[in-house]
């Protein structure tokens, strides 16, 4: 498919992993990405693979945490043409305590300036562009563990990403007027590398094979089930989807 041919999209923290899926399933289906990451080698090797299979992905190196880094790469951005999509994939629980008695002022400082603060920057930069254009596609990364709690990542994270529905809540309310559709995605654990180490550092193999008994199709979420699930909010299809959150989770939320 060539659903995304012409458009324009950007992905926040895409220079490996689960930003990096996603911006090769869009990319695959003639989408122009343009990528942020604060690691210069990780978007080096994006680039170098989106190259060898011929797909349009530029990278860019940026800090996500400061306000003018942002505003200047979206106004270079939009300078080139319309920015269809925003994908605010940047977050995580980066390794503060899971414990709520153990997280520090810091520590819930820290992360929600990376999962709250820095998303609704990049969104209030882009979307003057998707107003201007009379379309936009605004996709939010949620989490499970903002719906239902978390077994490995902290009250700081989940409070975060429970921010990041509400937020979508108020986008869609107010932009779906102009042509602008904004979702949540809400993922259960999905088995990056991150992940991985962090599953290895807080749960016993027990307690992760526990975990999976309990999910109804009894397997963890692949890169490639949540980049399938943003090429679909991306689309033309979804454009009566707005203020939604989609639980992909294979099911374990119901057995929580």
């Amino acid at each position: 498919m060539r659903r995304f041919e012409g458009r324009r999209a950007l992905i926040t923290a895409a220079g490996s992993g689960l930003g990096l899926g996603m911006a090769l399933r869009l990319a695959e289906e003639g989408a122009a990405v343009t990528v942020w990451d604060r690691d210069a080698k990780a978007l080096a090797a994006a680039e170098a693979q989106a190259t060898a299979a011929d797909l349009d992905l530029r990278a860019v190196c940026l800090d996500m945490t400061s306000a003018q880094d942002i505003e200047a790469a979206v106004a270079e951005m939009g300078e080139a043409g319309p920015i269809d999509v925003l994908v605010n994939n940047i977050g995580g629980s980066l390794h503060t305590p899971f414990r709520f008695l153990e997280q520090s002022e810091e520590d819930w400082d820290l992360v929600m300036d990376v999962n709250v603060t820095a998303c609704v920057r990049t969104t209030r930069a882009v979307l003057p562009h998707m107003v201007k254009a009379g379309y936009g596609r605004v996709i939010n990364m949620g989490s499970k563990a903002g719906r239902f709690g978390s077994l490995f990542a902290g009250a700081n994270y989940a409070a975060s990403k429970g921010a990041m529905q509400a937020f979508t809540l108020q986008i869609a309310q107010e932009f779906g007027p102009l042509g602008i559709t904004c979702n949540t995605l809400c993922p259960g654990a999905v088995l990056t590398a991150r992940v991985e180490r962090l599953l290895a550092e807080r749960q016993t193999e027990a307690e992760r094979q526990k975990v999976l008994n309990s999910i109804p199709v009894r397997r963890h979420g692949t890169v490639e089930d949540i980049a399938a699930a943003v090429a679909y909010f991306a689309s033309e299809e979804a454009g009566f989807v707005n203020g939604a959150s989609l639980d992909i989770n294979g099911g374990q939320a119901m057995v929580i």
